[in-house]
């Protein structure tokens, strides 16, 4: 991870929460795993993942304090991530150990513009430490890096807004969780809603996104939507605006999505426009799938002078 320094104005911590994974990345396929036959991959990568993490890790590359509120285990596979974790950055305090918070994997198949996951999820997503994160008085946000955990925690919304938080969420897909028929009312009072073109369809049940997009606005202040290659857009009650994405060397979108959420979280909470966090946004997703893995960019793009890795910047 690159060496950052937190920036005195931006030490208010924001508490990402969520399942953290060991993630096994596969990349240089030449098709999918078909039964009965073995496929080789030129890479994997293997790497600390989920949302949370994720997001975590580049909200302190931008030099922003971040702690991670999760579960993790005592099993080999959970153990192997601890000094990757620790070098991220993140703070840590509020990582709860248990051993049925592991192992806890995601095997990710990735082709040229698309990837497929095979994950495992080990106990339950409910922290001990939540309350005393929420409490913390350096926090001033807190990010849901999956639908499925503001699932599991009933009353979560309530609990952060009482201690004066904003809120954002990922929906992170689910098969199951995105078709269910509470969701928007558990996401009442979330502040910023952040999902990929797929989950806002299917959240809004109907497969126009400018029909999703109007839907979906009226229930959250802030929507952004991720639209991949082709950049992003931020919908209000007023109207909404879209960037484009620049063209860069695809290797894995592994994680993109939440490289993504921190660039706008970061921009967002120092009360920057609107056109100007969606721009940093779509700058960070565009790092992140430069490389194998949710973080590997950063790690990468600090390694020398030189780096491959194309940092877009504009607005």
């Amino acid at each position: 991870m690159p060496d950052v320094t937190i920036t005195p104005e931006y030490k208010n911590n924001v508490l990402c929460l969520g399942r953290t994974y060991c993630d096994l990345v596969f990349t240089g396929l030449g098709g999918l795993p078909v039964l009965g036959r073995e496929l080789f991959a030129d890479n994997v990568a293997v790497v600390p993942g989920g949302g949370a993490f994720i997001t975590a890790a580049h909200l302190v590359s931008l030099g922003r304090s971040a702690s991670l509120v999760t579960r993790l285990g005592t099993d080999p596979l959970s153990l192997g991530m601890e000094g990757e974790l620790v070098e991220s950055g993140v703070g840590l305090a509020f990582a709860e150990r248990s051993a049925d918070a592991g192992p806890q994997l995601t095997v990710a198949i990735v082709q040229s513009q698309d990837r497929a996951f095979l994950s495992r999820r080990a106990g339950h997503g409910r922290p001990a430490t939540l309350k005393a994160a929420l409490s913390s008085p350096e926090a001033r946000h807190i990010h849901i890096a999956e639908y499925a955990t503001l699932a599991e925690i009933p009353g979560l919304v309530d609990q952060a807004k009482a201690k004066g938080l904003t809120i954002s969420l990922d929906p992170s897909w689910d098969d199951t969780l995105i078709h269910d028929p509470g969701f928007l009312e558990n996401c009442r009072g979330i502040d910023l809603f952040l999902p990929n073109v797929e989950e806002a369809k299917a959240v809004a049940r109907t497969s126009d996104i400018d029909q999703a997009l109007a839907y979906l606005s009226q229930y959250f202040p802030i929507m952004v939507l991720k639209r991949g290659s082709a950049g992003a857009t931020l919908a209000r009650a007023g109207g909404h605006i879209s960037l484009p994405a620049p063209q860069v060397r695809v290797v894995d979108t592994t994680g993109a999505g939440d490289a993504f959420n921190a660039g706008f979280l970061h921009h967002w909470l120092k009360g920057e426009s609107d056109r100007a966090s969606l721009a940093a946004a779509i700058a960070a997703g565009s790092l992140s799938v430069q490389a194998a893995g949710g973080t590997t960019a950063l790690r990468a793009l600090s390694a020398a002078t030189g780096s491959t890795l194309q940092k877009a910047h504009f607005l």
